[in-house]
This record gives C-alpha cells, structure tokens and sequence, in this order.
C-alpha cells in the first residue's frame, strides 16, 4: 500500500525498452473470428453489435462519409478493448495518457478537415464567419472560430484522458481504503467494498460509453465537413 497513487499511469517497460507498443497491439487479438460458415453465438453477437454501431453512426453520412465506417469501427473497437483490459489488475491502461489519445485525435481531426477543404471549400470558410454577423466583429468572431476548431482535437484527447484517469484514480482510492478497512471494522469493510463492486460496474459503463463518444464526434466532424 506504499506504491504511489499514480504508479498504475507509468508507461511499463520491459527490460528497460517501452511496453506500451506490445499493449496497444494486443487488443485486436482478443476479437474472436471464424473461419466457418456457421458462425457461433460469440461472433454473430460481436458481428451484430459492430453492425449496430456502424448504422448508427454512418446513418447521417452521404457516400465520401460512409468511405470512414471501417476506421471508424476499429476505432471504437480499439478503444472500448483497451479500456477494458486496464481495468484488469495490475494493468496499464493506454487510453490514460494524452500523448496517445492525441495521436488517435489529431490525425481523425486533420483528415475531416483537410477533406472539407478539398470538397466543399466555400462550406468550409462558412463556418468561420455566421451569416448576418455585424462588420466591426468579423475579425474577432474569425479568430474565435478558428480557436474553436484548431481544439476540437484537444477537447477529444482530453475528455478521453480525464474520464478514464478520474475513474481509476478513484478505484485505487476506495480499494485501499477497503483494504485498510478490513483490519480496522469489518462492517464498515463490506459498505466500502460494496461501494468499489459497484463503481467497478459503472467504471465498465463508462469506458464503453467513452469509446462510444470520441468515436461519435470524429463522426460528426466527419459529417460537418463532407
């Protein structure tokens, strides 16, 4: 119970060389697949559910949108498989550093937007400036909307980071105070650690759903600008 509180957000190494390459490799070994005809039940689930997300998801693109939907789909995929593993003890959970997530946003980001410019430019530089906007805050409202778009892929990575980080910042908190607990009152023990099964499940919710929303917001930005 000595280790630090942050211990768990270390990028691991092996041997003195990064880890974090063999983690995020990992994830997409876990999809089952099958090479029958028949498929079992665990992969027209799995098959049913990545058609679900897909229809939801393509339904307000027009056909240079829907050119994404593969991306799109391992996208979501990789994230809620990787949320999910670091919930695992003794786990790194890549989602939990900003560097990563970045990586994941900003190329999503730059690719919408640089195919919004090639597509429909006259669109695009539309939403720099609303129409009927008064002459002398032109200037200002350009460079707001600018500011605006230039961090759409920070806001991405950072809502990421700050959900996934809060949530096993604080299952590390009321796991040791449990552990603490269990010498002290016993009572008072299983209220806690009744607590911590239950923030587990939510924890579940949560990284699914968080996979669900970064994905969903490159799709919206998809759609803005095609």
């Amino acid at each position: 119970m000595n280790e630090n509180l942050f211990t768990s957000f270390i990028a691991p190494t092996i041997l003195g060389l990064p880890a974090a390459v063999l983690i995020i490799l990992f994830p997409p070994l876990l999809i089952p697949t099958s090479k029958y005809l028949i498929n079992n039940r665990l992969i027209t689930t799995q098959q049913w559910l990545i058609k679900l997300t897909s229809k939801q998801m393509m339904a307000m693109h027009n056909t240079k949108g829907r050119t994404w939907s593969l991306m799109l789909v391992s996208l979501i995929i990789f994230i809620a498989t990787t949320n999910l593993l670091g919930l695992l003890p003794h786990s790194f959970t890549p989602t939990t550093q900003l560097s990563m997530n970045l990586a994941m946003a900003i190329p999503l980001w730059a690719g919408a937007v640089i195919m919004g410019f090639r597509s429909k430019i006259k669109n695009a530089l539309a939403h720099f400036l609303p129409q009927g906007t008064p002459t002398p805050l032109i200037p200002m409202l350009v460079i707001i909307e600018t500011i605006s778009l230039l961090i759409q892929p920070m806001a991405l990575a950072v809502r990421l980071t700050a959900n996934i980080t809060a949530g096993h910042l604080l299952m590390h908190l009321i796991g040791s105070a449990t552990l603490a607990m269990s010498t002290i009152n016993l009572p008072s023990t299983l209220i806690i650690f009744t607590i911590l099964i239950l923030l587990t499940i939510l924890e579940i919710a949560v990284a699914l759903i968080q996979a669900y929303v970064f994905t969903l917001l490159v799709s919206l930005y998809l759609h803005d600008n095609t």
